[in-house]
């Protein structure tokens, strides 16, 4: 017994008609009647009673039936789950981030894919650069939102936005105009928080390096690996930071936040992931991503990472 041959009698048993159900199934009258008597002969049972003006199962057509129904049923919904799977619209999909993106790019990134993607199932966690990069490579996360650079073949970089770096001071220490941009140099003094370097050296060098032009070398009195963290031990006092712009979405009291007056350096955050991850619900956030209407500086930045890509596989 076939799929086909199931498929075949259910057609009939619905119509109760051989011409009409050979219609439903877009084949002409006789094969399927040979086909009806060839699951007949391999059951050994009749499942229609014949006669010249009317078709009527059987007792034993009547049990196939009702078994029948539930198979058909299980095989057509597994072939649509293979479907929605094989395009990405069902599964899972694991998303690390940096928590600047939480402050810039991620509630928009996630709300239009959800839009598109309701039945995915998504995984979501907060880590540093450095170990969502290690949990790419193991498999631990299917997509990365981490702080450029990236230094390693295996996996695939696309750049989001970039953003300059702000001062962030504590409330009691900034008593001018807070609006006004301030000088490095106003902060040589001052005992720094900062990022370890390992979590994410390209932030870490972009903070060094703006206090280096500026003629000192920063104190740092604290290390934070949450740009949260960092903020709350300014807002209590432990020193001054400088971070992304993004986090001045971040409302906490007792801190405030100024531009610098330096040309800050360009930290960028963009997406990782691994060159061999083939997963379909990566494939359609990607394109989720590709077809977001972005603000200019994104586009401009995924317009050179479309002509890099192209100008390496001419």
């Amino acid at each position: 017994m076939e799929l086909r041959h199931l498929r075949y009698f259910a057609a009939v048993s619905e119509h109760l008609h051989f011409g009409r159900a050979a219609d439903q199934l877009h084949i002409s009258q006789p094969p399927l009647t040979r086909q009806i008597q060839q699951l007949e002969e391999e059951l050994g049972v009749t499942l229609f009673a014949r006669t010249n003006r009317r078709v009527e199962l059987t007792a034993a057509g009547q049990v196939l039936l009702t078994e029948a129904k539930p198979l058909l049923a299980q095989f057509d919904g597994l072939k649509h789950r293979v479907g929605e799977s094989a395009a990405g619209r069902v599964g899972k999909l694991a998303i690390g981030f940096v928590s600047v993106a939480d402050y810039h790019v991620l509630p928009s990134l996630l709300r239009e894919y959800q839009s598109q993607y309701p039945q995915v199932v998504l995984s979501l966690r907060e880590a540093t650069t450095d170990l969502q990069l290690d949990a790419l490579r193991e498999g631990n996360i299917d997509i990365g939102i981490v702080l450029a650079p990236l230094n390693d073949t295996s996996l695939q970089f696309q750049p989001l936005f970039q953003e300059e770096l702000v001062a962030v001071l504590p409330a009691n220490l900034d008593t001018r105009d807070r609006a006004k941009s301030i000088s490095v140099t106003t902060l040589a003094d001052q005992p720094f928080v900062m990022f370890p370097r390992h979590s994410a050296p390209g932030l870490h060098d972009a903070i060094t390096g703006v206090c280096d032009r500026a003629g000192f070398a920063p104190r740092i009195a604290q290390e934070a690996i949450q740009m949260q963290t960092i903020i709350s031990l300014v807002s209590v006092g432990m020193g001054v930071a400088l971070v992304p712009a993004s986090l001045t979405n971040l409302g906490r009291a007792g801190v405030c936040y100024r531009p610098l007056k330096e040309k800050s350096p360009l930290v960028t955050t963009g997406l990782a992931w691994k060159n061999s991850n083939s997963s379909p619900t990566l494939r359609a956030f990607l394109d989720v991503v590709a077809r977001m209407k972005l603000p200019p500086n994104w586009q401009a930045l995924l317009r050179r990472k479309s002509n890099l890509t192209r100008n390496r596989k001419n």
